[in-house]
């Protein structure tokens, strides 16, 4: 993320190490988390977590002592060591408190970085399938460049020289809104109703009635459309490879692959949607499924989990290209009636011609 280039093998080794060094959770994390109420969303336990280690901040501590500000890249880097290292342990140990699967395991440090985290969730993974798709998802996560809402809060924060903590946690709390990290789960839903609706494993000529009947009605097909892509992401298409591979007649996945034979092309004629194709969630959320993993309000804590690496990354680069703070810019009370009376006054244009 910080260089552009893969590690040598040893430099790999190296920074697993070091992951792995840094990974023991301060004991008044246990506290905090284990004090919340049980009913508490994971995402607030996740970032309540990730906060309350500010305490450990090496950012903090530095700029406190005077170090020169083109320097503070290095602190901000150590702080994002520690909690890449940490929050995987942090993130499995709410998963099995919040839903009751029993106590905490420890970590296997023979395993890598994801497959760690595989094993602390407690999925039953005898042939380890679970590890490798937790390696897939991590790395497919990882990275969003700035624009979305958790890279842009993270980074807005981050530029009022604000640490890694304070940081990460705003934009933690950007990525658990329904229009941003919520999405996976959205489209589990959706699937996993469009099967009970039919009633029984769907046809592909089901598939596409049922869809038309959805866009007649104003409804959206969760998981289509994407404000930037204008092709099919290519993490949708990772995924299902990945599926294909080791669960290729799970009915689930079957209908993730129906659907995306059968909307796109349905999308395209009515002509009325940019982009027709799906994004990484309508698939991610069928694979965790397949796994057991029922729990929806746990899918964006994997998605945080991941989305860690980049957001920390944007944070140690801000520093080390000195980047100033965020200022967005500012509007007056007389400026928005002005441009709400101009849109009063525009002659209404023709719509298109409904479809029915």
């Amino acid at each position: 993320m910080l260089t552009g280039e893969l590690p040598e093998h040893e430099a790999l080794i190296d920074l697993q190490n070091e992951l792995k060094r840094r990974a023991e959770v301060p004991f008044y994390v246990w506290n905090v988390v284990n004090g919340l109420p049980m009913e508490t969303h994971p995402m607030v336990m996740l970032n309540t977590a990730v906060l309350v280690m500010q305490n450990e901040s090496f950012f903090k501590k530095r700029y406190e002592e005077g170090m020169p500000k083109d320097r503070l890249w290095e602190p901000m880097f150590w702080d994002a060591l520690n909690l890449l290292a940490r929050i995987p342990v942090i993130a499995a140990y709410i998963y099995r408190r919040k839903f009751n699967k029993g106590p905490r395991i420890n970590s296997d440090y023979s395993l890598d970085w994801a497959a760690n985290y595989a094993r602390l969730l407690g999925i039953n993974d005898p042939d380890g399938s679970f590890a490798n798709l937790m390696r897939l998802y991590m790395v497919l996560h990882a990275d969003h460049e700035g624009g979305n809402v958790s890279a842009m809060a993270t980074q807005t924060v981050g530029s009022a020289l604000s640490d890694m903590y304070f940081a990460i946690s705003a934009g933690l709390n950007g990525l658990a809104g329904p229009l941003h990290g919520l999405a996976n789960q959205e489209c589990l839903r959706f699937i996993l109703k469009l099967r009970d609706d039919i009633g029984h494993p769907p046809s592909d000529d089901e598939v596409k009635n049922y869809a038309i009947n959805l866009l007649n009605n104003k409804k959206v097909i969760s998981g289509y459309g994407h404000a930037v892509l204008r092709v099919t992401d290519p993490r949708f298409t990772a995924f299902v490879e990945f599926g294909d591979k080791v669960m290729a007649d799970d009915e689930i996945f079957r209908i993730v692959k129906q659907i995306f034979k059968v909307v796109p092309p349905i999308l395209m004629e009515r002509g009325k949607v940019k982009d027709p194709w799906p994004n990484v969630d309508a698939s991610s959320g069928a694979l965790l499924f397949h796994y057991g993993m029922t729990e929806f309000e746990y899918y964006t804590v994997l998605f945080s989990v991941s989305r860690v690496i980049g957001l920390a990354a944007q944070l140690i680069m801000n520093r080390a290209m000195l980047a100033p703070i965020i200022r967005p810019k500012s509007v007056t009370t007389k400026w928005v009636r002005n441009l709400v009376n101009s849109k009063k006054e525009e002659p209404k244009k023709e719509g298109k011609a409904k479809v029915n």
